[in-house]
């Protein structure tokens, strides 16, 4: 491949023209977070002298395997605690000043990176012409931990906001507009940009948002929450009987590998029946509740004037039951999971709308609503009420007859064009190619106005949300409808 280059105020870059796209992988944004700078908020990247050297492939932040690799499947790529940077997709490196977007990826705070083969920005570039920019922020314990003297817990947080600002600063070098850049992010990162939303300095680095499968359900942690599963961890470490001061640089000294297996026990000692919220997320006091960090981010959304599109798929929570033992949830427990004094399973909306309904259907259809439908909407309604602009949809597609429904990250290959990247993926397992690529490439083209205008535009009409609760449905025969779900969640 041919190869390119990007001067930036921060040294010159090479990339690679690969297929018509140019393409720059490993880009630092900040300085390597090790040694000392384990845990730390991120330090601004330095200016390199020569060409920096960002045509090899990517690495991702040290992780673990994903919770949901029985539907989703998984990927290769190598991995370093040096991670903190971004990968950039352009049609040129030219002065053209095209709309940005800067992808937050999804994984629950624990797995995944931005430039990963599931999330090449090339078709976006290329069809829209505009500037893809894939962002790597710390994951699990080493983004998340809090410990005094040690992390706050908000490193990963802190990490994102960081790499908007390298892209405010170098984006031109690009071809890309500073003035025009759309945050859009899946699962944990839409929840981040959530939490963007509530902050001033984050929210004017961006000036459009779309939240794909936010997990609204799911509040951040307090200090007290995040102090506790520290705890856990140091026992999990063996560090019970150690000082603080030695814990201290323990963790700072920690094997990566030690880090990360301690944290997975972490996992099962705070996992609840029906939840989905990972023992390490950011730290914020003062948002105890998931309607508090609702509120929150629909007064900041429209007090800093952001455009917003958000939505869901309509079976989410199958990816986080496929293949796990939440597979096997009897009646009682998923009685006892929706409560409700003097009803009965068999009362509820989640089993009266099913046609022959299971236990596990139930469990569900209620994790769904509960984490990702239901706050998802209520913070639409949120933003329509303070006149804000905002759009919403569910994506309903699925394979004919796969197991998992239109479950979460199902949109994935579709907002990426990267249906090849995903071929192994259970849940795209028997999807009619032509169907899906059809279905991709209309919301494609809606992502990518909204991008360039802060309005989603198609050939068919998509209204502001707002009393109707008008959604857009994406599904083999796609259209706008009001108040898809029927009752209130």
């Amino acid at each position: 491949m041919a190869r390119c280059e990007a001067t930036t105020p921060l040294g010159a870059v090479r990339g690679v023209d690969a297929g018509g796209q140019l393409r720059f992988t490993g880009i630092p944004y900040a300085q390597p977070p090790v040694g000392g700078l384990r845990f730390a908020p991120p330090e601004p990247v330095r200016p390199w002298s020569g060409v920096l050297d960002a045509t090899g492939p990517a690495v991702v932040p040290v992780q673990g395997p994903s919770r949901l690799v029985a539907a989703v499947g998984d990927f290769s790529a190598p991995q370093s605690e040096d991670c903190l940077h971004v990968s950039v997709t352009t049609p040129a490196a030219d002065d053209a000043r095209r709309p940005v977007l800067v992808w937050l990826h999804g994984g629950g705070y624990s797995s995944g990176g931005g430039a990963i083969d599931w999330y090449d920005g090339r078709t976006l570039a290329a069809e829209g012409d505009v500037v893809v920019v894939g962002v790597n922020y710390r994951l699990g314990p080493l983004g998340f931990l809090r410990v005094d003297g040690v992390g706050n817990g908000d490193a990963g947080l802190l990490d994102m906001i960081e790499a908007l600002r390298w892209v405010r600063d170098n984006i031109e070098a690009f071809g890309g507009d500073p003035g025009n850049v759309t945050v859009f992010g899946q699962s944990a990162g839409a929840h981040s940009t959530l939490f963007m939303l509530t902050m001033p300095d984050a929210r004017r680095l961006f000036h459009r948002a779309i939240l794909q499968s936010p997990p609204g359900g799911v509040a951040p942690l307090t200090s007290a929450q995040a102090e506790r599963n520290a705890a856990l961890l140091h026992a999990a470490l063996g560090y019970q009987s150690m000082p603080t001061a030695t814990i201290r640089q323990q963790l700072r000294d920690e094997p990566a590998e030690r880090l990360l297996a301690a944290a997975k026990q972490v996992a099962g000692q705070t996992a609840v029946f029906g939840g989905v919220a990972p023992p390490f997320l950011p730290v914020v006091d003062g948002l105890e509740t998931p309607d508090l960090l609702i509120s929150a981010a629909a007064d900041g959304a429209v007090e800093g004037g952001v455009p917003l599109i958000i939505g869901t798929t309509n079976d989410e929570a199958w990816s986080m039951i496929y293949g796990l033992p939440a597979a096997g949830a009897t009646h009682d427990q998923v009685q006892e999971l929706i409560g409700g004094a003097g009803s009965t399973l068999r009362d509820r909306p989640w089993w009266t709308q099913r046609a022959a309904p299971t236990a596990v259907d139930v469990l569900a259809d209620v994790m769904t609503d509960r984490a990702f439908t239901a706050p998802a909407h209520a913070f639409a309604g949120d933003v329509a009420a303070r006149e804000g602009d905002v759009w919403a949809y569910r994506l309903d597609w699925a394979p004919v007859g796969s197991p998992l429904g239109a479950c979460h990250c199902i949109e994935l290959p579709l907002v990426f064009g990267t249906a090849d990247a995903w071929s192994k993926s259970p849940m795209t397992a028997g999807a009619d190619p032509a169907q899906q690529e059809a279905l991709a490439a209309l919301i494609r083209r809606y992502w990518l106005s909204f991008a360039r205008t802060g309005e989603p535009t198609g050939e068919l009409s998509w209204p502001r949300y707002g009393e109707r609760r008008s959604t857009m449905l994406f599904d083999t025969r796609s259209g706008a409808v009001g108040d898809p779900a029927g009752v209130d969640l």
